[in-house]
């Protein structure tokens, strides 16, 4: 069978560009408060771009840290009954479900995370995956794809949003630090450079989807 394009351009990989909010630094002792992922989709060209995102609120774990400097950063009220936030476990359930699906449709083995500062956001979907004992995540256990590398490489900025604009792309400093807001941004970033680089391989003959 004829791996997809997107099993082929990355080694069976799918990328998943991930963003989480938390109460701190520490993944081990800090509550996750929002995480949203974005599935990605290629064209028959080998193009790709964001295809769509899930989000969620999320339940700080019993004994979480939350740190006040955290909050006032995100602007999280992590007792407002209108963020509908959800315990670690069903979020988790809400996000992994279409990862999973979106792996069966482009035939890959296994979601990689993508982020900006991308182990951060790793290190705390893996916390809450201990946590709630769960047997199927779908991400590398520790490889990612950082956009932090890639945009130093291809634009020599290394902050999401001075990143962003060099790419292009138009940056709402009043949107930014939420998990939506941010991982959509860096979905953009992130397939502009991929496509960029894959036009220039090909434009030389040195790459092929």
């Amino acid at each position: 069978m004829t791996q997809s394009l997107m099993a082929q351009r990355f080694r069976s990989f799918m990328p998943v560009i991930v963003d989480v909010e938390t109460g701190g630094f520490n993944h081990n002792t800090d509550a996750l408060l929002e995480i949203a992922a974005v599935i990605l989709k290629v064209d028959d060209q080998g193009r790709f771009s964001p295809d769509y995102t899930v989000s969620t609120h999320v339940e700080a774990f019993t004994g979480a840290n939350i740190e006040p400097a955290s909050l006032s950063i995100t602007g999280i009220d992590p007792d407002s009954p209108l963020r509908n936030a959800k315990p670690e476990r069903e979020a988790l359930d809400l996000i992994f479900k279409p990862i999973r699906t979106a792996l069966k449709n482009h035939d890959c083995s296994r979601a990689i995370l993508v982020g900006h500062n991308a182990p951060f956001d790793l290190n705390f979907v893996n916390a809450a995956v201990e946590r709630t004992n769960m047997k199927r995540n779908p991400f590398h256990p520790f490889s990612t794809l950082d956009t932090v590398s890639l945009a130093g490489l291809a634009y020599g900025q290394t902050v999401l949003a001075r990143a962003a604009e060099a790419a292009g792309i138009v940056w709402d400093t009043d949107a930014a630090h939420s998990a939506i807001y941010d991982a959509e941004k860096t979905a953009e970033l992130f397939c502009i450079i991929v496509n960029k680089w894959d036009r220039q391989f090909n434009a030389n003959g040195n790459w092929s989807l």
